[in-house]
């Protein structure tokens, strides 16, 4: 109860800054913030550690990692949706906002299906891990690659169903045209960001669950990756282009993962058969983003040209590798 309270009082704080008072965020703020979630996050990592062992600790830091190296990438489709629909600047916070909320309470659903789903067939640490094995794969394939908002399913939808207007009407979601009620593209926005949302959860959860079985810790990785999601995405948006390699490294992780939690489920059916500890994941996970980071640094410099792409699991439209959805940012 405790951690959900901190973790409460924290998403108030970020509503109050990101909705009551609308404003372009500039760098200073964004780096107070992010410093300050990331501070945060350790500090519970190290006081819980401190009460229930640093083994849990570790599964925790592990599950920390691996969530806001994936949640960098959920920077990459955010600044896509926020390009495509050119979202006003001093909305922006308000939307990710919401989509941290939303994906608060979709992770919290998927986290409770997923541990209970553990606890009562071994077998789906066997399809957990080959679904990261897939999604690693896809990603790999499509690392050159953004997705396709336009075409998502829920952006079609609601475009077909509900009357739209093509401008903003300030922070509204609804607006009056010659009398009639219609939606406006931030609400078009939200159902993006929404739809977005519960397609990283589908990723993410069965990855953190690849380094701890405990879903409490799976819920503390998970939430304190996310806190700090809307301060990091005005601090490190412009940089997200540089970041070439990542969609590779996160497709890495992933297979890595997929792997661990294929050994633990024949670890159960053959003693013989070893494990990856939390340890080696650790080093792992920290290699991977090092190796990637840096990798990207000397692309970026020695091929000023070279952009980074969000990667799209489920592969794009005929002749949109290689585009650069964020020119125009």
């Amino acid at each position: 109860m405790l951690t959900i309270a901190v973790l409460v009082a924290l998403l108030a704080v970020d509503l109050v800054v990101g909705t009551v008072r609308p404003h372009a965020v500039r760098f200073r703020e964004a780096a107070f913030w992010s410093i300050f979630y990331i501070a945060v996050a350790m500090v519970f990592g190290v006081v819980f550690a401190q009460v229930v062992g640093w083994e849990y600790g570790a599964q925790y830091f592990a599950g920390y990692v691996v969530e806001k190296s994936l949640s960098v990438d959920n920077l990459f489709v955010f600044v896509i949706i926020m390009s495509t629909f050119a979202v006003p600047r001093e909305h922006q916070q308000r939307v990710l906002t919401f989509g941290i909320i939303a994906a608060l309470v979709l992770r919290a659903v998927f986290i409770a299906l997923g541990a209970a789903l553990l606890s009562l067939f071994s077998f789906m640490f066997l399809i957990f891990g080959l679904l990261l094995l897939w999604t690693a794969v896809q990603l790999y394939r499509h690392r050159d690659q953004d997705p396709d908002v336009e075409n998502n399913v829920l952006v079609r939808s609601c475009r077909r169903l509900l009357p739209l207007t093509d401008t903003y009407d300030g922070g509204r979601l609804v607006t009056r045209i010659g009398g009639r009620r219609a939606v406006t593209p931030l609400f078009v926005v939200f159902i993006a960001i929404g739809g977005t949302d519960i397609l990283f959860a589908l990723d993410s959860i069965p990855a953190v669950f690849g380094v701890t079985e405990e879903a409490y810790i799976v819920f503390a990785a998970n939430a304190f990756a996310l806190l700090g999601l809307r301060a990091l995405y005005f601090l490190v948006t412009g940089l997200l282009d540089r970041l070439v390699y990542l969609s590779a490294g996160l497709a890495v992780i992933l297979a890595f993962i997929g792997v661990k939690l294929v050994l633990h489920w024949g670890h159960g059916i053959e003693s013989s058969i070893p494990e990856i500890s939390t340890a080696v994941s650790l080093v792992v996970i920290g290699a991977v983003l090092t190796v990637t980071t840096v990798a990207s640094v000397i692309r970026s410099r020695r091929d000023p040209t070279a952009r980074a792409h969000a990667g799209a699991v489920l592969g794009s439209p005929p002749g949109a590798a290689g585009q650069d959805s964020r020119n125009d940012r």
